[in-house]
């Protein structure tokens, strides 16, 4: 008799915990991954690449096509902005995915990455 199957748990970037899965399963591409973790909660760039298995230099343009082809699905991609932990700035008009480098403000380089997140639109 075997026992229950274990679930493998990491700490991501944010501090949270949150189950590992394996590779995308058979039949499932890599963004339909990345979509359905995005579905369950805010993640980072970094938390996304532990989760489906890729480089995290890989997801935003992952995410890049994401964020255009859901348009029409009655999902919204959510972006939570990259922040400053020294001053505190928010990166709130910046287009670019991607981890910024430095805080234009402070020009410190410790950024709090921005999360990402689907969500179903309303009507």
């Amino acid at each position: 008799m075997t026992g229950p199957e274990e679930r493998v748990l990491f700490m991501g970037k944010a501090g949270r915990e949150r189950e590992k899965r394996d590779l995308p399963a058979a039949g499932e591409t890599i963004r339909q991954a990345i979509m359905f973790a995005l579905e369950e909660g805010l993640l980072s760039a970094n938390e996304l690449s532990g989760l489906v298995g890729i480089p995290e230099k890989d997801v935003s343009s992952h995410l890049e096509h994401i964020r255009t082809s859901l348009h029409g699905r009655g999902k919204c991609f959510v972006v939570q902005p990259a922040e400053c932990v020294k001053c505190g700035f928010v990166f709130e008009k910046r287009g670019r995915l991607t981890n910024p480098g430095r805080c234009p403000v402070c020009r410190n380089e410790q950024i709090h990455a921005p999360l990402f997140s689907i969500v179903r639109e309303r009507t």
